[in-house]
């Protein structure tokens, strides 16, 4: 996995790494959690899952991420899902599943908002959509006023011995990208993954987006015993058998309209 990433140049000078595997449609689209990146667990099997199949997958980071040109602290949810749409666009053909994790599930919404020719299925893991106000409420005082005066904020991370930096983008540009503070409407297949130990993202939250989108083929699954990333071998096997199903649901309505 330490294939040399290609790359999709943004108008603004930006460079998003990718990474592009061809196959058949529908094809799918990862798209990463806050502060994770292309070659996270989930990402590489999902990857592999596809190349078993024959079917098209595409993996990238957004600016600030991983491979991908700009600074964490300077991102916010606008930028990113421009990224997400951006290569969406130009990377892909057909229809897509686009597949969110925590963040991601943020960034899938509003991706299947502005392309809603090409979003034919979404798949929320532990999908996150709308956190930066509350992430913003939770926040010590300190940090508030770190952010407010220095225009950054490391957090304690255990990831990094520096801290994850939090900038002032990332919440002054959030509320402009709320997506369940208005209907919205998705006429294809939406499946829901959560962990109900999942110390991040109530499970509750699963079933209020259900209760939210607008369509008919809405499925929530919730694992007991699990947790925020599911990335087990058990949460991967359940994640690929969702997409076979959703590719399947997807074949089989082209197969009967043509």
């Amino acid at each position: 996995m330490n294939e040399k990433p290609e790359i999709l140049p943004r108008a603004d000078g930006a460079s998003i790494a990718y990474h592009r595997l061809a196959g058949e449609g529908p094809g799918i689209v990862f798209l990463g959690g806050f502060a994770s990146d292309m070659t996270g667990t989930k990402a590489i099997a999902l990857e592999a899952h596809c190349r078993r199949r024959g079917q098209a997958f595409l993996r990238f980071d957004y600016r600030g991420h991983g491979q991908s040109s700009g600074a964490f602290e300077e991102g916010s949810i606008g930028l990113w899902a421009g990224d997400a749409i951006a290569a969406i666009d130009a990377l892909t053909e057909g229809p897509q599943i686009l597949v969110g994790s925590s963040m991601g599930g943020w960034i899938m919404l509003l991706a299947a908002r502005a392309l809603p020719d090409r979003a034919a299925a979404l798949v929320g893991i532990a999908a996150a959509p709308d956190f930066t106000p509350r992430m913003w409420e939770e926040l010590p005082e300190e940090a508030r006023a770190a952010i407010e005066r220095d225009g950054v904020w490391r957090a304690p991370s255990d990831y990094s011995e520096e801290g994850l930096p939090l900038g002032r983008a990332l919440f002054e540009g959030g509320p402009d990208q709320l997506v369940m503070t208005r209907p919205f409407a998705f006429p294809g297949p939406v499946r829901l993954l959560q962990g109900m130990e999942d110390p991040d993202v109530p499970w509750r939250t699963a079933l209020e987006i259900s209760e939210w989108i607008e369509g008919g083929d809405i499925a929530v699954t919730l694992i007991k015993d699990g947790d925020h990333r599911l990335s087990r071998s058990q949460d991967l096997a359940r994640l690929s058998r969702t997409l076979d199903a959703v590719t399947a649901d997807l074949r089989g309505e082209e197969e009967e309209t043509s």
